[in-house]
């Protein structure tokens, strides 16, 4: 049984932009196509996140009604693929308030 990790390695590459973007490194994507709109991108990786995690919670109500299409190792595989996008979004978040914090602090 073959795993498409298509979306999550895209939600992850979005991801790693935007933490690049909020440590002040340029990304690779920003800069090879001249910018990023970076609340475009955050938006796209939070639609993502969200959209895994409905996915996940659909499939987990699908296996609780005896769905004979759902198996529990397809459950069990999106709950942690949405788990995992989950927390590093967190990450990412916390990432951003640490950089905001670090502008708010310096001395004008």
């Amino acid at each position: 049984m073959a795993i498409d990790t298509r979306n999550l390695d895209q939600a992850l590459a979005q991801l790693r932009a935007a933490t690049a973007i909020a440590q002040g490194k340029p990304s690779e994507s920003a800069a090879s196509t001249g910018g990023a709109d970076f609340s475009q991108a955050l938006k796209t990786a939070i639609d993502q996140v969200n959209q895994a995690q409905q996915q996940a919670q659909q499939i987990a109500e699908d296996f609780s009604a005896g769905k004979n299409n759902v198996n529990l190792q397809d459950v069990m595989i999106d709950l942690q693929k949405a788990n995992l996008s989950f927390q590093q979004m967190v990450q990412v978040r916390n990432k951003l308030v640490t950089a905001y914090n670090d502008i708010m602090n310096m001395p004008v």
